[in-house]
């Protein structure tokens, strides 16, 4: 197996990746976090959300990054500058400082490949993505399981071993809590 992560711009494989089941289905896509306000997340609604980011991966830069086992995605990251994000005035997730920092905060595996290590190539894929793009620093907000099993669905924003193996490190504790676990602010310099 060789995973290769791109760039998102190919609209149907992030839909394959973060889209609902249901076309008029008013959840996911990746949008809570991408987008400035939870006033606009709300408002977008059943295939709304889905135009909405078919622009996103018209842009340059698109909303994240893309893994490839051949020709088959199986798997995604989002990320993207902070200050496209919520995480821009974000209460819960403090700024360490303030350089325009990059954001990662959801990571996905597709079922069937799970367990082969495309977290890690996804992750050092949007690191990659973000130094492309110029960012000084790219900076996650994962749980701090210390271990502890975590329901799949609330995994989407990583752990904190998988930015440690990556290079990150804690910069910051967080008020913000998932799935019961508590999430730290981890960030990798890029300069």
């Amino acid at each position: 197996m060789a995973i290769e992560v791109r760039p998102a711009s190919v609209y149907a494989d992030v839909k394959t990746m973060v889209g609902p089941k249901r076309p008029d289905a008013n959840v996911c896509f990746c949008l809570s976090y991408r987008l400035m306000s939870s006033k606009e997340n709300q408002a977008l609604t059943g295939p709304a959300r889905g135009e909405r980011v078919r622009q996103l991966c018209r842009q340059d830069p698109p909303p994240g990054v893309l893994a490839y086992d051949g020709d088959e995605v199986v798997g995604w990251a989002g990320v993207h500058p902070r200050s496209d994000t919520s995480f821009a005035h974000n209460r819960r997730i403090p700024h360490v400082d303030d350089l325009d920092v990059w954001s990662v905060w959801c990571i996905r595996v597709r079922p069937g490949h799970r367990g082969e290590g495309i977290s890690h190539h996804l992750l050092a894929g949007a690191v990659e993505f973000a130094r492309d793009h110029g960012a000084p620093a790219i900076e996650g907000y994962p749980l701090d399981n210390r271990g502890a099993k975590i329901d799949l669905t609330m995994a989407y924003v990583g752990t904190r071993r998988l930015f440690e193996r990556a290079g990150f490190t804690k910069a910051a504790t967080t008020e913000s809590v998932l799935n019961g676990f508590p999430r730290v602010l981890m960030r990798l310099d890029l300069r």
